[in-house]
């Protein structure tokens, strides 16, 4: 049996998501009547913000937030945590809008938070995980992104760069977020390090993962890039506390 981990909210970051913004707001609200949404719009010139406050005055369980202009996936994050933190929320969802992340498996990731994980992360790469309509060279991409992040920062997570993830507000908090600049692809990787460099607790719940039927994937070379680099770096900083541990072994 499921168990209610408190006041859920959903952060899914926007930019050019007009047509799939309403359906994911449909079937998040039908999966999860209790949980609430946070709309974090860069300023998307197709007018994704303008569909969202539709959907705010329609519904009171969706909020928005208006950003100036597109500052990435990273920062859209953060600024919607320290919102959700400021709110009073228990639980703090990452959710792609372009339908990628399924709400009808949220249940999944909250039932685990209830009972006790610091983090939950939809994994593709554990058993029971799967991705679908994606071509190989995306699935190579991502399985050896992931290999290399294990091999490289001794973190024992499958699927490091995933999206769809919950947080216990703690955790939040004892990771330092505010301290956190990394944007894109490699945000994912570093969020997972300071929780795994605080000794909490993370589970890995597999998933369906969708890609996108509408719209544009926004990754770029330049992201994936960031990523390798961010991650190298990482490495070597947290080199000489791996080797004490292993010697205490």
């Amino acid at each position: 049996m499921e168990r209610t981990p408190g006041r859920v909210l959903v952060i899914v970051p926007t930019y050019n998501e007009r047509e799939n913004l309403p359906l994911i707001t449909r079937r998040l609200r039908e999966a999860l009547p209790d949980v609430h949404l946070l709309v974090a719009d860069d300023n998307s010139p197709d007018g994704t913000g303008e569909i969202a406050d539709k959907l705010a005055e329609q519904d009171d369980h969706v909020h928005v937030m208006h950003r100036p202009g597109k500052q990435g996936l990273g920062s859209a994050y953060l600024a919607g945590f320290r919102w959700g933190l400021a709110e009073g929320y228990d639980v703090l969802v990452e959710m792609d809008a372009d339908g990628s992340h399924q709400p009808e498996e949220l249940h999944k990731l909250l039932d685990r938070i209830a009972r006790g994980a610091d983090l939950a992360i939809g994994s593709r790469w554990v058993k029971g995980g799967k991705v679908v309509n994606w071509p190989a060279s995306r699935e190579i991409l991502s399985r050896g992104a992931n290999i290399y992040v294990r091999r490289v920062l001794g973190i024992p997570v499958r699927d490091a760069t995933a999206g769809y993830r919950a947080y216990r507000a703690a955790t939040l908090g004892k990771i330092g977020i505010d301290h956190v600049a990394s944007q894109g692809y490699c945000f994912q990787v570093d969020l997972t390090l300071r929780t795994v460099r605080e000794d909490l607790r993370i589970v890995e719940v597999p998933i369906t993962f969708v890609e996108r039927q509408i719209g544009a994937s926004k990754m770029s070379r330049a992201i994936i890039l960031e990523a390798f680099w961010r991650v190298a770096l990482w490495g070597v900083q947290g080199f000489p506390e791996r080797l004490r541990r292993r010697r205490r072994r």
